[in-house]
Parts: structure tokens; sequence; C-alpha cells
């Protein structure tokens, strides 16, 4: 893959989490000569050797095709998450606009397409071990976000079938974090005014202990090395799970923020977050929520033994960090990623 000049790497959805630590990875690799980012907005941000374009996989007019003529690789990260209430128009970006890429790389001629798949991905499985990467990918149908990322797997079955000669890898990284992420991650899941600070443990008389909510996080970066390394893999293909330890649960949690658990039913857990879904005071539907108290926990062996790949940091000093990235209201220079307390 590299040239005199190194590899030319395409970027989409590159001013969000995971695009922000793919791009700067990416940037700063010697065998990489360049980077095109592709958001909807452009950025006051730009690493060494990265380009920009505006560019919205919503729209059928975008010509993706040019955008990726001559890349090396496309790295596949766009993804919207709202809103919530209306999941035709997310369908719209995630779906469609996923197949437009899917479909411009072989348009092109680029030899490796790496796909931001999830843990979301997976069907019902087992909170007491974990399962590779061949557990089923048929999500959980009455959430968006698993149903449109299950849809696109059988998608990249078809595409792979078609395209043999093109290698495609599919990430399915655990929930992932990063102190910058944190204002943007706050007005995704918990709501445009729900203030920063309010993240103090003092605040809460109480952590909610639901059964079944127990779930792996992964820092951002630790995930983003992972996206570099199967970048400049010449054989690596398929999927990959990626997650730090320990698994997250209310036990955990609570000795992190020093608040006793209590236990909840999963009726009143989910009363509750349907109502405050269905009053629009919180974007975070109790379809998603239903969907999380379901994910599996997954074994990373794979990543470890094919993409000599390991997370650098504990699930608990990831959310350390996120936690501390809440209170003060970090963020980046993307409009994605801006940092601010409330609203």
């Amino acid at each position: 893959m590299s040239s005199a000049t190194g590899s030319r790497i395409v970027v989409t959805g590159a001013t969000g989490n995971v695009g922000t630590s793919v791009v700067r990875l990416l940037s700063e690799d010697p065998e990489v000569g360049s980077v095109l980012g592709l958001a909807r907005r452009i950025p006051g941000w730009s690493p060494a050797r990265t380009e920009w374009a505006a560019v919205d996989l919503a729209s059928e007019r975008t010509d993706l095709t040019g955008h990726f003529a001559g890349a090396d690789a496309v790295v596949h990260l766009a993804w919207a998450f709202q809103p919530t209430h209306d999941p035709a128009t997310t369908w719209r970006t995630n779906v469609l606009g996923s197949i437009r890429v899917f479909e411009a790389v072989a348009a092109a001629g680029v030899p490796t397409l790496v796909h931001a798949s999830s843990v979301g991905a997976y069907s019902p499985g087992p909170k007491n071990h974990a399962v590779d990467e061949s557990w089923p990918t048929h999500g959980w149908p009455d959430a968006a976000y698993c149903r449109e990322k299950a849809y696109l797997e059988r998608t990249l079955d078809t595409f792979e079938r078609d395209h043999p000669g093109i290698r495609v890898v599919r990430m399915r990284p655990a929930f992932l974090f990063k102190r910058e992420s944190a204002s943007e991650q706050r007005r995704i899941f918990g709501g445009r005014f729900l203030p920063g600070p309010a993240a103090r443990p003092e605040l809460l008389p109480f952590l909610p202990d639901v059964p079944g909510l127990r779930v792996q996080a992964l820092h951002t970066d630790d995930a983003a090395h992972a996206y570099r390394l199967a970048v400049r893999s010449g054989d690596a293909r398929g999927a990959f799970n990626l997650a730090a330890e320990p698994p997250v649960d209310a036990e955990l949690l609570g000795e992190l923020i020093g608040v006793r658990p209590v236990r909840l039913p999963r009726t009143a857990a989910r009363s509750a977050v349907a109502a405050a879904w269905g009053m629009r005071l919180l974007p975070a539907s109790p379809h998603l929520f239903d969907a999380v108290l379901r994910l599996p926990l997954m074994d990373c062996t794979r990543a470890r033994v094919e993409l000599g790949w390991r997370a650098t940091r504990t699930a608990t000093e990831v959310l350390e960090e996120f936690l501390r990235g809440l209170r003060q209201g970090a963020g980046a220079d993307t409009e994605p990623m801006r940092g601010r307390k409330v609203g």
C-alpha cells in the first residue's frame, strides 16, 4: 500500500469522537502520506498532512467516488445518533449513506475498506463470559442504532461476496470515551441542557443497579490505534472485537465515584427512561436502554493475535478521564466536539 510519498487515507465522520483520534494517529504515521477528512462541516482543527472536504452522506448528490479516487484505504466512521424520535432520518444517513460509501469504494477501486461496526450489532448474549466475533450480529431490532449496525453487517456480507478483491475490516468496539468527547456525548445521550457539573458524585443519593447493566468500555485513542493497525495491515480481514477490562457494572461505578449502588428493577428503570424520552427530556431512547441490558461481553483475542493490538488503559481509567471531562465541559475544535458545560 505504501508508495514513495506514502499512502492516501480517506476518513468519513472525521470530526467526531472516533474520527478525531483516527485522523490524528494517521497524520502522525510516517507511512501515511496524506489524510482526507470528510465531514458535514469543515473544522478549524487541521493536523499535518490532512485536508478536509464538506460531505453529507445523506445527500444523493454527494460525489464520494471523486473523493475516494486514488485512495489506498477508506475508514468509514460517519454516524448520526440523533434524532432518536425520527429513525427514518438516521436510516438515511447511517444505512443509505453507508451503502453509498461502499458503492463508491468499489467504483473508485479502493483496495481497503475499514468499517465502524459496533458491539451494538451483536444479538443478545451472555454477561458472565465473553463471546468472539462468530456471535450472531442481528442486533436488538427495537433499537434504531442496533438495527442499523446489524443491517450494515448483512450489507457487507454481500459486498464482500461481490468484491472479493477489496479487503474489508469490520471493527466492533465497546462504548468509546475520551476526555474531549465528554460534551458531545453528554448532548447525544443526556440532552443539551444536562449540565456537565451534575456529574459530581455528591449530587447522587444512590447509584441505580439495574439487572443486566454490565457493559464494556474503551478509550477512543485505543480504538483509533486498532483502526490504524487495520489500515496498515496487508492481510487483516473480517471482524475484530475491541474492549478494555474490566467490564463496567454498578459495583465498579459505585467504587469509582464513591456512591452506594441500590438495586433497581428493570421495569422501574425503563419506565423512567421511557417517560423522559417521551417528554423529549432525554435523547437516549428506552429501546437503546433495552439493547444495552442485552449486549454480550466481547472477547478481544483476535485483535491481539492478528493485529497486535491491546488496550493501553483500563476501563476504570477511561471512565475516570471521561468524568473529569464532563465536569470541565471538555471538547475539541470540531463542530460535533465543541466543549461546553451546558446547552
